[in-house]
């Protein structure tokens, strides 16, 4: 019997990559090769990379350039796969210089990662059969993506060359992914996409995405589900009514506003301003009664001024985000922010980032802290990269809001009820209640 080949698959970047390496590890394991968790045991590494912003783009090289002298040098026959968006961003540029790679697969070809295999490896990829769910369950959450692409010019953006024009998914493909990935073990739905809120705009029919929102929490079966990626301009207030009658939507909204200054905003090519945000938290709050609201900005983008970057930290002592995610702009090749005037230094633009981050530090640890003496309940998840157990808050997102630190292991999956004791900072303490 002729050897298997053994794949193995390593994802980085956002948790749209982690939906594409699901999709591609179902395709894997329904055809010939077979999949594995050790690198070691690998004759085929597949690196989904990231390439939205240089540093993601730099890490994505740097472990195409380990796996290639540690691990591919250290055995004959072995072979390296670079999928996503890197391969899709620089396309035959990037074949052209990572010669360390033996073959490429771009996020708008993924059906072809078999194709490329069989290439590699001569080993007829013999798929048995069809993959029913296109998606494995790593864990008791899973993400539903819901979109890809963007519609959207924002200046300082990739996303739109990487990964092409906004596209709907159907919702009967959403609602049929959504109950495979509940039937296979997910406790909670992640809802995802580039902007999720622009759900339909290219569909002929009436649903938007408060429909979507409306039947995956009442068709999927899934105790909880949860809206990441929702612009400003698409939190309306029948999505707000739709998320407040369904008792498993998590009161939880991401909302990235990238600034606050509104001439900012504008050199973005982006809507809104501090007071129009405040008055957005305002009407989300008052229907969502104890919402947790997470917003992403941008510091040091060309033309900031001291007063705009004062404004921001301003804004976000005032909006009372519980958590705020501060990245430091980022000229990125072939983007028009890249090419504007008023390009700050690398020194000026870290140090705006940690003021931003210092002020919503500031909020967010308070906002922690007063959870003290609440009961909560919680999805207690896969252990951390340390082997703790620890669960999850509906306010608290995978890998990027904190997590409930308990006093006795649980079955990850399980949700429960604990009362919060502590916080360190985002992190909460929790006691189980029996």
């Amino acid at each position: 019997m002729s050897h298997v080949p053994a794949i193995h698959v390593i994802t980085l970047g956002c948790p749209k990559n982690e939906v594409d390496s699901d999709r591609m590890l179902a395709s894997l394991a329904a055809s010939a090769y077979r999949v594995t968790d050790s690198i070691e045991d690998a004759d085929v590494v597949v690196v989904n990379t990231c390439a939205f912003i240089r540093e993601a783009t730099e890490e994505s090289i740097d472990t195409v350039l380990t796996l290639a002298g540690d691990w591919k040098s250290s055995a004959d026959g072995r072979r390296i796969i670079v999928a996503g968006c890197m391969a899709s961003r620089y396309g035959a540029e990037l074949a052209a210089a990572l010669t360390e790679a033996d073959a490429f697969v771009p996020v708008a070809e993924e059906s072809a990662l078999l194709e490329r295999l069989q290439e590699i490896t001569g080993v007829a990829a013999d798929q048995g059969g069809p993959v029913l769910s296109g998606r494995t369950v790593p864990g008791p959450y899973a993400y539903l993506q819901v979109s890809d692409g963007c519609h959207r010019a924002c200046a300082y953006c990739t996303i739109p060359a990487i990964r092409g024009p906004y596209r709907s998914r159907p919702m009967d493909e959403i609602l049929a992914e959504a109950a495979t990935l509940v039937g296979a073990g997910a406790k909670e739905l992640i809802l995802i996409g580039q902007d999720i809120s622009a759900y339909g705009r290219d569909l002929a029919g009436p649903d938007g995405l408060p429909q979507v929102v409306e039947r995956v929490a009442a068709e999927s079966g899934a105790e909880r589900v949860r809206l990441m990626y929702v612009q400003p301009d698409g939190v309306t207030d029948e999505l707000l009514d739709v998320m407040a009658a369904a008792s498993n939507v998590c009161r939880y909204l991401d909302i990235p506003l990238q600034h606050a200054s509104a001439r900012v905003l504008r050199r973005m090519r982006r809507s809104g301003d501090a007071s129009a945000f405040l008055h957005l938290l305002s009407r989300i709050r008052r229907t969502l009664t104890g919402v947790s609201l997470r917003t992403t900005l941008i510091a040091g983008f060309p033309g900031e001024t001291e007063e705009d970057i004062s404004l921001a930290e301003v804004f976000l002592r005032a909006a009372g985000f519980d958590h705020v995610g501060v990245f430091t702009f980022s000229p990125e090749e072939g983007t028009e922010a890249a090419d504007l005037d008023g390009q700050l230094s690398e020194q000026v633009r870290l140090a705006r980032t940690q003021r931003l981050r210092d002020a919503a530090d500031e909020v967010g640890f308070t906002r922690a802290a007063a959870r003290s003496g609440t009961v909560e309940r919680v999805l207690v998840d896969a252990p951390d990269d340390d082997g703790e157990i620890v669960a999850r808050t509906c306010g608290q997102a995978p890998d990027i809001d904190g997590v409930v630190l308990l006093d006795k292991p649980l079955t990850p999956g399980t949700l429960v009820d604990v009362r919060i004791v502590d916080s360190i900072a985002y992190d909460l303490v929790g006691e189980v209640l029996q």
